[in-house]
């Protein structure tokens, strides 16, 4: 008889393929591309930004290919923390699963508050917390239901956004070779003023913190690993989409803005989440002809958020499930409902977000700025974690004697993978705000790297409490999935 991990007892495998293809597919896709990659493309220019998104994405994919080899393997609802205290030790999983865990409580919080200000461009005189609350209770709502409930909720979420990138790129080719739109500019912006680079290097590395920004989210496929129907067959499928999407979304879309719109446009500086009108997708499609492109984006983003409001809370409620299930939280947040859900784990999270969001609404916005810096620099952190464990799994693996063809997907570029993505990391995590550390501003550079002392804190603490060995809950290698 297998040996099932502990993390596993009571969910149920809900999420069909198209789900887990649609979570792999959607989880990079939001704010990050449709609003903030114009101001990329004016700090760094065109082939600037181009660059800096290609070399996270390439980290990216680095990385997913190393969470797919463990969560194709090992598909346990707490993913990277259940590999980080199996393969790392239980202290570093400790640390890692609690960072996670606020990284994405907190994020739901401040894409409540997003949606409030993207519902105020048809509705200015309805209070954006009123438009928070109820988004927080149908996202509640739809999580509670049953992890095919979320994965149903993702996958037309995730389709809006794929098929509005898939749209822009049809349109942004067609004005360019001078189809639509009238007169093509040709390639002529890549070569104005100072070229297509802007600002150097500096300006790049500037970029690789919001391009890694916009990425955080792809993760998310090793935690719906737990509940997937056939992880070992849907896992590799989905990771395998990963480069893919990369290239032609961020890519591709890059590519275009820089070749339509000149990087000294004033709409690209401006570029804001609260400013749909400055989102580079908006400015194309206006100038493909579409008249209502400035509502169509607005839709489009409101999608985009719910979408990360709605991942966030159901990754935040596995991760707090699995840690009681492990022994590192209250053992009620293990409790799941006759349908499959951690109704408790969910509860105190979503609990977290209203107070985020509270915090937000009464003005104390240097604390929620603070809050979300923490947050940010935590999913750096959990990346962090996945190269490491990645590395100790490989180890582990063939020291166990297993042939490596028995893995049902295997990263074709270990080890390099997991430690050139290891690196670029630590040169992320590093320059999260450069310019404060260069200008002496403590407050700004508190504020930036306050997550990092954290969660260096919280791996201390457990270790002192607990002392524990270097060594598996549960033989990792006895687990098999049907």
């Amino acid at each position: 008889m297998s040996q099932s991990a502990p993390q596993q007892d009571g969910l149920h495998r809900g999420l069909k393929a198209r789900h887990m293809q649609m979570i792999a597919i959607g989880g990079a896709i939001g704010t990050g591309l449709f609003v903030a990659s114009g101001g990329t493309i004016a700090q760094a220019g065109p082939a600037g930004a181009l660059t800096a998104y290609a070399l996270i994405g390439l980290m990216v994919l680095l990385l997913m290919q190393s969470l797919g080899e463990m969560s194709a393997r090992l598909p346990v609802a707490g993913s990277f923390q259940t590999y980080a205290s199996v393969f790392v030790n239980p202290s570093f999983g400790f640390a890692i699963g609690w960072n996670y865990w606020f990284n994405w409580a907190i994020t739901v919080a401040a894409e409540l508050v997003a949606a409030g200000i993207v519902m105020s461009y048809w509705l200015p005189d309805v209070p954006g917390w009123i438009w928070a609350g109820v988004f927080l209770v149908l996202l509640t709502g739809l999580n509670a239901l049953s992890s095919k409930a979320f994965g149903e909720g993702e996958f037309w979420l995730a389709a809006i956004k794929v098929t509005t990138v898939v749209v822009f790129l049809i349109c942004g080719v067609l004005m360019i070779v001078g189809i639509l739109g009238g007169q093509s500019p040709g390639f002529s912006h890549w070569s104005e003023g100072d070229g297509p680079f802007v600002g150097g290097w500096l300006s790049i590395v500037s970029v690789f913190m919001i391009a890694s920004f916009s990425f955080q989210g792809t993760e998310l496929i090793g935690i719906a690993a737990g509940e997937a129907e056939n992880p070992r067959r849907d896992v590799p499928r989905a990771i395998k989409a990963v480069f893919w999407r990369i290239m032609l979304f961020y890519i591709g879309a890059i590519f275009i803005i820089g070749t339509l719109i000149s990087y000294t446009d004033p709409s690209l500086l401006s570029s804001g989440e609260a400013d749909i009108a400055s989102s580079p997708f908006t400015l194309v499609f206006e100038r493909a002809g579409i008249a209502f492109a400035a509502a169509l984006m607005n839709a489009v983003i409101l999608s985009a958020i719910l979408s990360a409001g709605n991942s966030g809370l159901y990754a935040s409620t596995r991760m707090l499930y699995s840690m009681a299930r492990d022994g590192k939280a209250p053992k009620i947040f293990g409790r799941v409902n006759r349908r499959g859900v951690p109704i408790p784990a969910m509860l105190l999270t979503a609990s977290v977000g209203l107070f985020g969001f509270l915090t937000a609404v009464v003005g104390q916005g240097a604390a929620y700025t603070w809050l979300l810096n923490v947050s940010g620099l935590s999913g750096f952190i959990a990346w962090v974690g996945i190269a490491v464990c990645h590395y100790r799994f490989r180890k582990s693996y063939i020291a166990s004697g297993q042939p490596l063809k028995d893995l049902p997907y295997k990263a074709p570029f270990f080890p390099f993978g997991p430690i050139l993505a290891f690196v670029i990391l630590i040169v992320v995590i590093a320059g999260q705000n450069y310019e404060a550390v260069v200008s002496g501003h403590v407050l700004e550079v508190v504020s930036s790297y306050i997550g990092l002392p954290i969660f260096l804190l919280l791996w201390l603490i457990h270790w002192l409490a607990t002392r524990h060995s270097v060594r598996a809950a549960f033989d990792p290698w006895k687990l098999e999935v049907n």
